[in-house]
């Protein structure tokens, strides 16, 4: 770094453990000042590189573009980093203010003429440079980077384009934080009685908990929170209060006041055609899709269609079989969304003879965090080591070092597992150093990936361990796959390292890795009571096994609903009302009245805050479909570790990253690329 810069040294030299940030000494008023001292350092290492009076070479441009930007990428992990998981009124004016400042800055990159001959002149004689594949991939993932950005229009419209992202990136900044405040405000205060009744004693405390936090000793608070919102919707006997909190639940960001997002859906879905029209692409969609595995929206909305027609089927065979649930208990309504769990939750316990409450207090998330470690060494020979004692951002952040079978450091991993009013919902992976074997400016060659888990799992009481449901222990393998994408690459390039995949191909690893939780000896040996230690009886481990595709139609029709409707709103040219294209959309593929999207459009954040989901959100879907028919290759050997699928699995689908193409990698790992069947029969239904 230069030492002229006046950024706080704790924001880019980072001298924790094996080059951790120090996040006791990273002060939040500090960022404003990096951030515009790390933009200039950035802007002028730019100029440099496309200045440089040498004719153009790949290490002379390309890996300089690599490189360049270290102190900046630094900052922005840091701030990122605290604004999804512990953010306060400082971070989210700055995240406002921040947002389009970066746009700017990226679009002037874009779009400096200069550079892109550079970079212009290397892909047009690509074939006489004797590139490895890697580098080939590198090279063409900035050529089409500046392309994108608009490289190759003429100024009026390079000066639009710039100002389009900005706009962008400020709406997705404030969609976020509006839904972030939604479900920050309300909550749903109850007192001991028929309020709580049928209330688990998990769900209780959690409840307890999140009343504590918000000043409510004694009380019991239903949150917006997925891991409290879901359980008291599963198990609440009051009607009413579960309607109460379901349309509060499905209300974030559509409230009216000044977190209401929908005016921001409309500005965001104008200004995204009028990027792809700029981009020459017919829509965002197909802008979006160029460089995806599916490529063409017609091939994704084929995908969904085909799901879609077989998930609906099922679901109102479900709701039927939930209606005469209804009906033998004397109740005269129909299935409505606020009732669809609490009743799938009573007919799982009839059909399976087990009930969430039942199989929870064998889901203790310090047991399944172990679990995750245990697949990753049997598959992968890495294993953790929990250090304590290290300042971390958030007193709940745990630290472990990753290491191989030679007791090599691979990466280091956060794993950072509670809700809390200063995170938002959800759960991601992310990174704040990605793998790669460059030198750097400060001498350094190479780096480890710090990697990190953000989850949201209802915190206990005092003294008491966490128990998840099913699906809760489902998300940290699945984020955990994430994590393993990046802490096992092995690549040259930063920009091709871990998750630096295709949209459609990045949930591969995270998907996969799911199928491992379920595997029988990891449930035997680590589904243990949280009281007695005994393991799961194998009766209710046949129960959970043979469950695994109940309820199946109302999962996969409230993901499909949610991604067809993303994709009708990035392929047409105009949307004056968003809500009215999402009652159409729902109308025409005949989304029964008892289910809702899983993400409604104002309050959809993979889709508007950011654009890393937006017209993606399907990926998650085309990966199920590479996930299913990889597992089955381990299933194939009668062995769900096997040593030599296990390899293949490292190196040719966790180990690099961006370096391959998606299909050539999958066919590396396979042997072919797989048809959708796998990933019918693995939800159930298939004929």
């Amino acid at each position: 770094m230069t030492a002229s810069l006046p950024i706080d040294p704790a924001l880019v030299e980072w001298t924790g453990l094996n080059g951790l940030p120090r996040f006791d000494l990273v002060k939040d008023d500090a960022f404003a000042a990096a951030f515009d001292a790390a933009l200039a350092a950035h802007e002028a290492e730019i100029e440099s590189i496309a200045n440089n009076p040498e004719a153009p070479t790949f290490e002379n441009t390309v890996t300089a573009l690599e490189i360049a930007g270290d102190e900046l990428s630094r900052v922005s992990a840091l701030f990122w980093s605290r604004a999804g998981a512990n953010t306060n009124d400082t971070i989210q004016a700055l995240e406002r203010a921040i947002a389009p400042k970066m746009s700017r800055h990226y679009s002037k990159i874009g779009t400096n003429p200069t550079l892109f001959a550079r970079v212009d002149a290397l892909w047009e004689g690509r074939a006489a440079l004797s590139l490895s594949l890697e580098q080939t991939r590198v090279l063409e993932r900035h050529w089409k980077g500046f392309v994108k950005s608009g490289a190759k229009l003429e100024k009026p419209e390079q000066e639009r384009l710039a100002a389009i992202n900005e706009t962008l990136a400020g709406l997705g900044a404030r969609f976020g934080q509006n839904v972030l405040a939604d479900e920050k405000a309300w909550s749903l205060m109850l007192d001991e009685g028929e309020a709580l009744a049928g209330l688990p004693d998990f769900l209780r405390d959690a409840m307890a908990a999140a009343a504590r936090e918000r000043g409510q000793e004694g009380r019991f608070a239903v949150t917006l929170s997925r891991s409290i919102i879901e359980p008291f919707l599963a198990f609440s006997e009051n009607r009413d209060l579960r309607e109460q909190a379901f349309r509060a639940w499905v209300a974030r960001g559509e409230t009216e006041g000044e977190t209401d997002n929908r005016q921001i859906v409309k500005e965001t879905l104008a200004l995204r055609a009028e990027k792809a029209k700029l981009l020459g692409y017919d829509n965002f969609a197909a802008l979006k899709l160029d460089n995806t595995m599916a490529k063409t929206p017609g091939a994704v909305n084929g995908l969904l269609m085909q799901v879609w027609e077989k998930a609906v089927a099922r679901a109102r065979e479900e709701e039927q079989e939930l209606a005469a649930l209804v009906a033998s208990e004397r109740r005269n309504h129909d299935v409505m969304p606020w009732d669809w769990r609490h009743y799938a939750e009573k007919l799982r316990a009839r059909t399976f003879n087990f009930s969430e409450a039942e199989l929870k207090p064998y889901l203790q998330l310090e047991k399944i965090i172990d679990a995750c470690f245990d697949v990753a060494g049997r598959l992968f020979g890495i294993r953790a080591i929990e250090k304590t004692g290290l300042p971390v951002y958030h007193p709940d952040v745990r630290v472990f070092e990753i290491r191989d079978r030679d007791d090599r450091l691979v990466a280091m991993f956060l794993g950072d597992y509670f809700a809390r009013s200063s995170k938002r919902s959800g759960a991601w992976m992310s990174s704040y150093q990605s793998q790669h074997r460059l030198p750097l400016k400060n001498g350094t060659v190479g780096e480890i990936p710090i990697i990190y888990n953000i989850c949201n799992f209802a915190k206990p009481a005092q003294g008491k361990p966490a128990l998840l449901s099913l699906d809760d222990a489902r998300t940290l393998f699945h984020e955990f796959g994430h994590a393993l994408h990046g802490m096992l690459s092995d690549v040259t390039y930063p920009s091709v390292s871990g998750t630096g995949v295709s949209r459609d191909f990045v949930e591969l690893p995270s998907q996969l890795y799911e199928h491992w939780l379920t595997v029988p000896e990891i449930l035997t040996r680590y589904a243990v009571h949280y009281e007695t230690g005994a393991p799961m009886p194998q009766a209710l481990l046949d129960k959970v096994l043979a469950a695994r595709t109940f309820n199946s139609g109302f999962a996969t029709v409230e993901f499909t609903a949610s991604a067809l409707v993303d994709m009708a709103f990035h392929t047409r040219d105009a949307v004056e009302d968003p809500m009215a294209v999402q009652a159409e959309v729902l109308a025409d593929i005949g989304l029964p009245a008892s289910i809702v999207m899983r993400h409604a459009t104002p309050h959809f954040q993979h889709v508007f805050s950011g654009d890393g989901y937006s017209a993606g959100y399907y990926s998650y879907m085309w990966s199920e479909v590479l996930d299913a028919d990889a597992f089955a290759a381990f299933t194939e050997t009668g062995d769900a570790f096997d040593p030599g699928m296990a390899a293949r699995l490292k190196t040719y689908i966790y180990s690099v990253g961006g370096s391959v193409d998606p299909e050539e990698a999958y066919k590396a790992f396979r042997g072919k690329m797989p048809s959708p069947e796998a990933m019918l029969v693995k939800k159930g239904l298939a004929a």
